[in-house]
């Protein structure tokens, strides 16, 4: 009978998270550090964005999925850290039944597209280094959309379906999320009915997604790798290495983190380690990013202070003007 009971419960009116802290005076600090750190990277991923998108150099395929791998840095973060910052001025740190859903289904949709937007960015340095005599046909405008466009469609489908199929499922009287987000694992611990299927589909979608985009990865750089030590020249190995340097940081942080996270053994799975390990690939990973591309990249770095310089000008051409 309470089996049935919790059968019959519906959805509850709000989600109790209980956040990164429950020590008071660990709030504050902590309030100024994520403000800090949401800031640099709302700040960092924008100014690529618009970067990438107004400086006559940068518009290439390379920056073009740079300028898309900023757009999911800045939706994942942000679907995450205001809501977050927020909670750690309340009282008592809820969230709404259907904001939990909307967030789940904005940060797997995210958090998939990066994935295989930077296994697409490896595919896009292999060409260039390997095959550049056919780069421009091989990565067409209409090329680089596809590799952008297929990944979005998946990853809404996978987002969908997730958050569909957990939010249908009836929820205990037990509400409380012990996460400072709405991610799916805490959810499951929530539902009344057989958990099974989901956690099977979620388990197999991540290792789909893990392993095949990095998969990618690493046959694109084996490859480069192997066209790196045949060119003669000290100086242009130096530079196909360093055209690489920046993305495979990138990956490298991120793909560390996700494996840490999802693909430890269930007897050691722990809520806490999971925070520890989300608030890096959440927030400090986006801010990281741009930062990462910005100093080891000679053309970004000369994009800016292109933009500085026609920025100091524009009031000195005023005051020309008004004079003349």
């Amino acid at each position: 009978m309470a089996w049935m009971d919790k059968q019959n419960q519906t959805a509850p009116g709000a989600f109790i998270l209980t956040g990164i802290t429950d020590r008071p005076e660990l709030r504050a600090p902590f309030f100024v550090l994520f403000l800090t750190i949401y800031a640099a990277s709302a700040v960092g991923n924008s100014g690529l964005i618009v970067l990438t998108k107004v400086d006559s150099k940068l518009q290439t395929p390379m920056y073009f999925f740079l300028r898309n791998l900023a757009f999911i840095d800045l939706g994942y973060s942000t679907s995450v850290g205001p809501k977050m910052l927020v909670n750690f001025t309340a009282d008592q740190n809820t969230i709404s039944y259907h904001w939990c859903a909307t967030q789940l289904a904005f940060f797997i949709l995210f958090i998939i597209s990066e994935l295989f937007i930077l296994s697409a960015m490896a595919y896009d340095r292999y060409v260039a280094i390997c095959s550049p005599l056919l780069y421009t046909v091989l990565m067409s405008p209409r090329a680089c959309w596809v590799l952008v466009a297929v990944p979005y469609v998946y990853s809404a489908s996978v987002s969908l379906a997730t958050t569909i199929r957990i939010f249908i499922s009836p929820f205990c009287g037990y509400n409380v999320i012990s996460h400072f987000y709405c991610d799916s694992l805490p959810l499951l611990t929530l539902l009344c009915s057989s958990t099974r299927e989901i956690e099977l589909f979620i388990l197999i979608c991540s290792v789909f997604n893990l392993v095949s985009s990095l998969l990618i990865v690493l046959v694109s750089y084996t490859l480069i790798l192997k066209a790196i030590l045949n060119i003669n020249s000290a100086q242009g190995r130096q530079k196909a290495f360093s055209t690489c340097g920046s993305h495979l940081t990138v990956v490298m942080v991120l793909y560390a983190t996700l494996a840490f996270m999802y693909m430890q053994p269930k007897s050691s799975h722990s809520f806490d380690t999971d925070k520890m390990a989300s608030v890096f690939f959440t927030l400090v990973i986006p801010m990281l990013n741009p930062m990462i591309y910005s100093l080891r990249n000679k053309e970004v770095k000369g994009a800016l202070h292109r933009i500085w310089r026609n920025l100091c000008k524009i009031p000195y051409k005023s005051k020309h003007r008004i004079h003349a």
